[in-house]
């Protein structure tokens, strides 16, 4: 019987991400195999705890560990390393899952560290061989996948998971014991402090989240112009505008659109590409798209070697031309609903 961990995220409305649901059904599939039990960790402030009862329910979690505090509003790495510490001693899984995110990254790198646990980041695929725990992650921008076989005789196991690479099987729903701690926060053992977080304004759909994503290179040419590729994300609806770096360092969009090496890193089920040349550390952040296509005047640009479909000539003609096709296709001409 093996038991499993996962770190939860929450949007600010305080429902679960769309890549926690992923990795929390995926893991209540694991631990069937060994007929273990699946418990889910949240740590946040003003934290809703029947909502989170009914969507871990959904997920098929046995019991969901819940830390609420004030001072958990932002995220901090120095306390949110404690207390997720603590919650892993506490629980003793087997298994540690959660989302390749920044609070992942940040998080599970010290919890493999103050556990000497096995960690392995950014996977795409997980599967149980016996009791051996398997992932697959990629490596050098993509272009080879590595298969990773965690050694049985350490304890626990860390893996954080690529948003939107899990496809979960369908799991029965479970009636979650909520177990809700209160933590005293000793603040003079505090090393690091948040004077203040200066949030988007931006409502736009998260690209980690986005099944469906169209982004902007250099070629774009100024911010004005990226207003193209956000009038054909509303239309796909629930579809996210990204950028390469090239049109970041260019300072025609800012950092939080960045899809890349050192950008986000995405895997939408499409994946449309404007003006974006293919430059490898470009890939490395979206190359795992289902489905890629390409629009690109150049017809020897590395995207095209790349992608699964491509258009050779002006995004400015053929991303308006896109818009009003999709439109069409969507019932959305004249204004009505898919």
């Amino acid at each position: 019987m093996s038991n499993v961990l996962v770190l939860a995220e929450i949007h600010e409305d305080k429902d679960l991400t769309k890549p926690s649901i992923q990795v929390l059904k995926t893991a209540r599939y694991l631990a069937d195999q060994t007929k273990g039990n699946l418990i889910a960790a949240l740590i946040g402030s003003g934290l809703n705890t029947e909502k989170a009862k009914e969507q871990f329910g959904q997920c098929g979690v046995d019991k969901a560990v819940l830390i609420d505090d004030a001072l958990l509003e932002n995220y901090n790495p120095d306390i949110y390393t404690k207390l997720f510490i603590k919650i892993i001693k506490d629980q003793n899984p087997d298994f540690i899952f959660g989302i390749n995110s920044l609070i992942g990254m940040d998080l599970f790198s010290a919890a493999s560290f103050h556990t000497n646990g096995g960690l392995a980041m950014d996977c795409t695929e997980v599967h149980l061989d016996g009791s051996t725990l398997n992932v697959s992650r990629t490596m050098y921008s993509n272009k080879i996948i590595v298969k990773v076989k965690f050694n049985d005789h350490f304890k626990p196991k860390l893996a954080t998971f690529r948003p939107n690479t899990l496809i979960p099987k369908e799991i029965l729903p479970k009636t979650t014991e909520i177990i809700s701690e209160k933590v005293t926060i000793d603040q003079s053992s505090v090393k690091q402090k948040i004077k203040e977080v200066v949030k988007s304004q931006s409502k736009e759909v998260s690209l980690t989240e986005a099944g469906i994503i169209i982004s902007g290179g250099r070629a774009m040419g100024n911010w004005d112009n990226y207003k193209i590729l956000f009038e054909t994300a509303e239309v796909l609806g629930g579809a996210a505008v990204g950028a390469s770096r090239a049109a970041v360092d260019s300072g025609y969009a800012p950092h939080s659109m960045q899809v890349g090496q050192t950008g986000k890193t995405v895997s939408p089920k499409l994946y449309i590409a404007c003006g974006i040349s293919g430059a490898i550390q470009h890939f490395a952040g979206m190359g795992s798209s289902k489905v890629i296509v390409a629009i690109n005047k150049d017809p020897n640009a590395p995207i095209f070697k790349k992608c699964d479909y491509g258009i050779v000539d002006d995004l400015f003609k053929v991303v308006p031309v896109l818009k009003q096709e999709l439109k069409k296709l969507l019932g959305k001409e004249n204004g009505l609903p898919v």
